[in-house]
């Protein structure tokens, strides 16, 4: 059912990926991720088999039962090969720790992939809530809500003194991670963007790549997200996120402003010549469609690159990763054919040869 299933997902790109919602240039997704425990029942690390097993039991019957969550699909993550895990990591679906030692896992996918939840990863619950800009709030108001329908039927592990009780000590209080993923090729050219990073982080943010934690920042993409979840309300967090995240923006908008004013012959070479490789490739590794796409993306931004639709630049950047390209073709493939595959998808995308 899984393999089959997870191809259905393929159809039909993620909520997040449309390109839309506010600051979407710079911004591409917004996310809101809870971590919650059951009470009476040892974190997941420190769990018996037969304890993680009455979690995800409990955990899918609840889930099951979720009005919020209804026609969802909820896959444990030992019936999927290791494609279909890959590929639940490239959307964004679940983390790379979920998809190691496999058992007792499980992730409930709903509509639109706009909610997921993650059970028996670092937490006993990881609810996630993804939306496309910069909607934090939007998600913070999906994600409040079926928590607190899910904590009709799952009793949380809370203490008064010390709030939500979890595995990692960053995630006690309020069990919240708001995150961005921002797009600031403009800070990296103008080489503002280690400054920029040194300054969120003294201020409590954390930069990360693509795919969070222990990955680098490639294609000019920053994943920013508050460091610690105690000793503040979920509101205050995500104001305190917003508001340095506006001023990142603001630093992007100046630096894209700077390099039309001063450096447009350079920027449009830069962005047309990435326009002409992947029109014309044969093969391109991971790293390089990204790298390319990104300039791409920054050129359809600045309205330098009519005809072409943010959406599907946005679109490409996660079918260009190696467990989509293999799911579209039905088959496990070699580095070098995902190369040759890669390249004639980006070429077919942006209407270049065949």
């Amino acid at each position: 059912m899984g393999s089959k299933a997870l191809d259905e997902l393929l159809k039909q790109p993620s909520e997040w990926l449309r390109g839309a919602g506010p600051v979407s240039d710079i911004v591409i997704s917004s996310r809101v991720r809870l971590a919650r425990n059951l009470e009476k029942y040892p974190f997941t690390a420190r769990a018996s088999k037969a304890s993680q097993d009455e979690v995800l039991r409990l955990a899918k019957e609840s889930l099951g039962q979720s009005a919020t969550l209804k026609r969802s699909l909820i896959f444990e993550i030992k019936d999927l090969d290791e494609i279909d895990r890959q590929f639940l990591v490239e959307r964004h679906l679940v983390s790379r720790e979920q998809i190691v030692h496999a058992e007792h896992k499980a992730v409930a996918i709903g509509q639109g992939e706009v909610i997921s939840v993650m059970i028996n990863e670092e937490d006993h619950l990881r609810l996630q809530v993804m939306q496309s800009g910069l909607n934090l709030q939007d998600a913070w108001s999906l994600i409040d809500a079926l928590d607190d329908e899910l904590s009709e039927t799952l009793p949380y592990a809370y203490s008064s003194d010390w709030g939500y009780l979890t595995s990692c000590p960053t995630n006690t209080g309020t069990g919240l991670r708001a995150s961005v993923m921002a797009h600031l090729p403009s800070l990296v050219l103008t080489k503002q963007i280690n400054k920029v990073l040194h300054t969120i982080t003294r201020l409590g943010l954390t930069a990360r790549g693509l795919y969070g934690e222990g990955t680098e920042a490639s294609g000019n993409f920053f994943q920013i997200s508050n460091q610690v979840a105690l000793g503040r309300s979920e509101e205050e967090l995500i104001e305190n996120i917003e508001r340095i995240l506006k001023e990142v923006i603001h630093q992007e908008q100046t630096g894209r402003e700077s390099l039309m004013a001063n450096n447009r012959v350079q920027l449009e070479d830069r962005i047309w010549r990435a326009f002409g490789l992947l029109r014309h490739a044969k093969t391109v590794s991971s790293s390089e469609a990204l790298d390319l796409l990104s300039a791409v993306r920054l050129g359809v931004d600045l309205g330098l690159m009519n005809g072409l639709d943010r959406k599907i630049v946005n679109e490409m950047f996660i079918f260009s990763q190696p467990a989509h390209l293999q799911k579209l073709e039905g088959k496990a493939l070699s580095a070098k054919e995902r190369d040759t595959k890669r390249a004639q998808l980006i070429r077919s995308r942006l209407g270049g040869q065949s």
